[in-house]
């Protein structure tokens, strides 16, 4: 049964994008409440298989009864690992709705959200061993900086390093509220609630591994989408989605297309329209939308020559 764990974001533009064959083999990298999920299996004829993946033991207890559906508690980063399990060679498509779900929001146990007082956790697998209490309280000085610089991209990422070493010293930093006492002189008062946004993303970034798992998935996408496949990616921030921008122009990660002798350019993607943002119907039925940004990727097997 499907609680309210998660609204879908974009869901009509997304399941549009994968352009389903009924017949295919479908991957749900980030099941949640199970919205996309239940739109692909709407779609999809008996012969059809969808795969999902979701962390969270949360998000399991709501999985679809569906004999179609291979639901895995587990990151998505092992995508290579279940589909050999299952025997899976190659897949008509991929979606990909990355970020933080409400449900993580709204439930003020697992310290993700400003508006409560909560123990540090953010935690998207809560039977992992770092917490943000193990960051906050453990990491060095360069590896705080670090975060606050590139996944918070905080100017004053220093003297939030400083207020945080120093305040620790003095006493162990357990909960949302005490962090934001700590940091609290540091803000502008206008902007407070943005300050500690970027703060709290910093750090949940880091927790969960956030960015690099995404480019794992992304590079494992490569070796099983079929020629015509698609990939169908919802970003949040720009952190996510410079990644997944990057990765369609390039097809990797470097700055560079390759390209060999003759000036043939290794592609593996060619964009499939514009970036997709919500319409202002959306975000007013669901202001978490604002931000959301979907891009859209075939696989090609063809490089393209440049003269």
């Amino acid at each position: 049964m499907i609680r309210m764990y998660h609204k879908p974001v974009l869901l009509e533009q997304s399941i549009i994008g994968l352009k389903i064959n009924p017949n295919g083999i479908y991957v749900d990298a980030t099941f949640g409440g199970g919205g996309h999920s239940k739109q692909i299996l709407n779609k999809l004829n008996s012969n059809g298989q969808l795969i999902a993946f979701d962390q969270d033991q949360d998000a399991i207890n709501n999985k679809l009864s569906d004999k179609r559906l291979n639901l895995f508690k587990s990151n998505f980063k092992y995508l290579n690992n279940y589909l050999n399990f299952l025997q899976i060679k190659k897949i008509d498509g991929l979606l990909a709705d990355f970020g933080i779900s409400s449900h993580h929001i709204d439930n003020k146990e697992r310290g993700f959200s400003t508006r409560f007082n909560s123990k540090l956790d953010m935690r998207m697998n809560n039977s992992q061993g770092i917490d943000a209490k193990i960051v906050l309280n453990e990491y060095k000085k360069d590896q705080l900086e670090f975060i606050f610089k590139n996944f918070g991209e905080i100017k004053n990422y220093k003297k939030i390093t400083h207020k945080i070493i120093s305040e620790r010293s003095k006493k162990y930093i357990e909960t949302t509220d005490h962090l934001k006492n700590i940091l609290k002189p540091l803000t502008n008062p206008k902007e407070e609630n943005k300050f500690f946004a970027k703060v709290f993303q910093a750090i949940r970034i880091e927790v969960n591994d956030e960015l690099e798992v995404i480019k794992v998935l992304l590079d494992k996408t490569s070796k099983y989408l079929k020629k015509g496949g698609r990939l169908v990616c919802i970003s949040y921030h720009s952190l996510e989605d410079r990644i997944v921008k990057k990765f369609i122009q390039n097809g990797g990660f470097k700055s560079q297309i390759e390209s060999d002798i003759y000036g043939i350019k290794d592609l593996n993607f060619k964009k499939i329209g514009k970036m997709i943002t919500p319409s202002e119907l959306e975000i007013k039925i669901n202001r978490r939308s604002r931000s959301a940004k979907l891009r859209i990727a075939e696989r090609i097997w063809k490089a393209f020559y440049h003269f």
